[in-house]
């Protein structure tokens, strides 16, 4: 194992070779454990000590003197402080001449079966609120060279970026509701193939969601005809119970309540049409308290009139394929929608038909279009809490060939445009009818004082045009001379005839 070194003498003085230790590696605490230091060659009739020790020679664990080459033993019964380099030095133990040597280290791993594992919880309270740090410690009675495991809710905890694992701690920052649970710590260690366990007893560690803003709201009820009072409802989206809830008017605390639920009902005086203050919740499940908005406590009965309408959906074919009606009450805080087609209720929902209703604002029917929506429609507003006075709307009867006629203002507006457009087709040919007449009046008293046209029409050469020419021309010549030659009696009946011509003509 080691390299040795003859004995040897320098200038009177003797040198002894390096000494070799040999032991175990790994010894069990309370075990003993055999250790020996020999040289390969002794001085004669020299009595060597050997002695073995820890470190730099700051602590001898042990003596042994040699005579004639005996190897050195040393018997220890291991503890703790045994864990360590050791090493063995050997020298003259009566002669100074003898020049000391030492062997090289050995490394001692001492090892104590773990036992009496134990969670402590370094961070405070075993219940908290989420968001805080969460450490625990894996506190151990005995044990050395443990390993660690921690369980929750017999699962394994991996290391994570939220969960961090090491050296028998556990550091959970960040915390949420989901690292509540049982938690165990297991440690173990071994000595060759021996492994020691020991498993902590479970910790309970409840981390409470931290309770939302409350929602406040409020619904009616009624005692008898003149006595009302409102249920106010305080509830909060998530929150680990038991969580406390309080009701304010104003600054006044009305009621508290703790439960073990997230939400939480008080019931408050009410006068109908009466403005009794500003309600508040507030919530608690830890040090911090949620506070909701601030609604009014005030409740306005329904008052009509209640009107309705309506607009539409048309399709690709210009049809209109869907509706929807609209019903709203002039005033009231907590209404009840009813719709009726041909009086009888609808209901929520159904094939033809779907209900929407917007708190207090309206109610709005979704209708499709066909036979089996076809009749007549009307809403009925009531108080939520009191269904004894019904406000009914206007009853507007439809159905698919009501939607899809045309409606009398485009009826009248095309008729109006066709009658215009007629008009202005009239004015158009009487104004040219009598530009027309002009014209013809003036060529006729031109012919009836010098015959103009009838002599430039007799110069028109038609020859090439129609064997007959002089013929044509010979006969309206005549005809021309003929009412140029006729008397003032029979103007009249000229003029007739030329109205006639005209009216053809427009």
């Amino acid at each position: 194992m080691f390299t040795s070194f003859p004995f040897v003498v320098v200038l009177g003085q003797s040198i002894l070779g390096r000494p070799q230790l040999f032991g175990p590696s790994e010894a069990l605490l309370k075990s003993v454990a055999q250790f020996q230091c020999e040289l390969n060659i002794y001085p004669e009739n020299e009595t060597i000590l050997f002695q073995l020790f820890k470190e730099n020679r700051d602590k001898i664990l042990g003596e042994y003197s040699s005579l004639d080459g005996k190897i050195a033993e040393f018997f220890m019964v291991i503890n703790p402080k045994h864990e360590g380099n050791l090493g063995c030095v050997a020298k003259g133990q009566n002669n100074s001449n003898i020049e000391p040597t030492v062997s090289d280290t050995h490394y001692l791993k001492v090892v104590e079966p773990v036992n009496g594992a134990k969670i402590v919880v370094s961070s405070g309270p075993v219940e908290f609120v989420e968001g805080k740090t969460l450490e625990l410690h894996c506190a151990l009675t005995a044990g050395n060279h443990v390993s660690y495991k921690w369980l929750l809710n017999g699962r394994l905890i991996s290391p994570s970026r939220l969960h961090y694992v090491a050296d028998g701690r556990l550091l959970i920052s960040r915390t949420t509701s989901k690292d509540s649970g049982s938690y165990m710590c297991v440690a173990t260690n071994h000595f060759n193939k021996t492994v020691f366990t020991s498993n902590s007893s479970e910790v309970v560690i409840t981390v409470k969601d931290m309770v939302s803003t409350p929602d406040i709201s409020f619904t009616v009820l009624k005692q008898d005809p003149h006595s009302y009072s409102a249920m106010v409802t305080c509830q909060s989206a998530k929150g680990t119970p038991s969580v406390t809830f309080s009701l304010y008017n104003w600054t006044e605390l009305v009621s508290s309540t703790t439960v073990e639920e997230t939400k939480a009902t008080f019931k408050v005086p009410l006068v109908l049409g009466q403005h009794l203050g500003w309600l508040q919740c507030h919530a608690n499940n830890s040090d911090r308290i949620e506070s909701s908005q601030m609604i009014p406590l005030e409740v306005v009965p329904v008052g009509g009139p209640v009107m309705m309408h309506y607009d539409y959906d048309v399709g690709e074919n210009h049809a209109v394929i869907g509706l929807r009606f609209y019903c709203k009450a002039a005033k009231g805080s907590l209404p009840r929608y009813q719709w009726f087609l041909n009086n009888t209720l609808l209901h929520h929902r159904e094939r033809f038909f779907y209900v929407v209703n917007q708190a207090s604002e309206q109610s709005i029917l979704l209708l499709s279009v066909g036979r089996s929506s076809a009749g007549t429609y009307h809403c009925e507003v009531s108080d939520s809490f009191d269904n004894t006075t019904a406000i009914r709307s206007k009853r507007l009867y439809l159905d698919k060939e009501v939607l899809n006629r045309l409606p009398v203002w485009v009826v009248a507006i095309v008729f109006g445009c066709f009658t215009a457009l007629i008009l202005l087709v009239s004015i158009c040919c009487c104004v040219g009818a009598m530009f027309r007449r002009r014209q013809y009046g003036e060529k006729s008293l031109s012919l009836e004082m010098d015959g103009r046209v009838a002599v430039y029409e007799g110069e028109l050469d038609l020859s090439e045009y129609h064997e007959d020419a002089d013929v044509v021309n010979t006969a309206r010549a005549g005809e021309f001379d003929q009412a140029s030659e006729a008397s003032v009696d029979e103007w009249p009946q000229i003029k007739a005839c030329l109205k006639e011509v005209e009216d053809l003509t427009c």
